[in-house]
């Protein structure tokens, strides 16, 4: 049996790779990460999509606002505008957190050694974000060859593999193949403002609005708002 690992915030990359991946392996995980974010409402909505699913889950905590230089994890820091970050192009958003994803993949790594996975799914995408300097194909090929070069797999012969099988395609291509699989997208959250209600303007909620607009689906989550009175 194939065992896989899949890092899994609830957003929509993630919870499609989780999709993808109960596709494509025999057993499957989902490794959420509590790392002192500010919308850590994605959490709870996290376990309870895996707990829809029948997917073991497990919350790893690692306090990132001691690092700061992130305004998902220094709250003094506001969190950007859409039209701010596009007007700043060429250099990582402030809502960039410092090598998170080297740090979720190396955890990922650890955990999956003692859980016997060989492979490790992420949503990472480069297209909809490419100021992300930890969301490309490279960075993640430098962590696989890291990851078995540090781990017991040096010793023998069941190497590990991420897959990142969104790295190159738009959101709205993401979702599309999220709905093939039969992805549940309205437990899913996007937003930075830290409440299950979209705030409508920062990065991730443009992006998915714009991802659902280019797909002429209505989003999931606002109808399930919508249907529980919430909106």
């Amino acid at each position: 049996m194939i065992q896989a690992v899949v890092l899994f915030s609830s957003g929509i990359d993630s919870t499609t790779a989780l999709y993808w991946a109960l596709d494509h392996f025999d057993g499957v995980q989902a490794l959420t990460f509590d790392y002192g974010q500010r919308h850590s409402i994605e959490i709870y909505h996290a376990e309870k999509m895996a707990k829809n699913l029948s997917v073991p889950h497990t919350i790893l905590h690692t306090d990132l606002k001691q690092i700061g230089g992130s305004s998902l994890t220094d709250f003094a820091s506001p969190v950007p505008d859409y039209d701010d970050i596009a007007q700043a192009q060429g250099t990582p958003p402030t809502t960039y957190v410092p090598f998170r994803n080297g740090i979720f993949l190396a955890l990922a790594a650890a955990w999956s050694e003692v859980n016997s996975c060989s492979e490790i799914v992420c949503g990472f995408n480069v297209i909809d974000s490419p100021d992300y300097p930890d969301t490309r194909k490279a960075f993640v090929m430098a962590m696989q060859k890291a990851i078995n070069a540090g781990t017991k797999a040096l010793f023998n012969q069941k190497k590990v593999t991420i897959h990142a099988p969104f790295i190159g395609m738009k959101k709205s291509e993401i979702i599309k193949g999220g709905l093939a699989l039969g992805a549940d997208y309205s437990y899913s959250i996007s937003c930075y403002a830290g409440q299950e209600i979209p705030c409508a303007k920062c990065p991730a909620c443009r992006l998915r609005q714009k991802a659902w607009e280019e797909t002429g689906i209505k989003d999931p989550l606002y109808v399930r708002l919508e249907r529980e009175g919430k909106l």
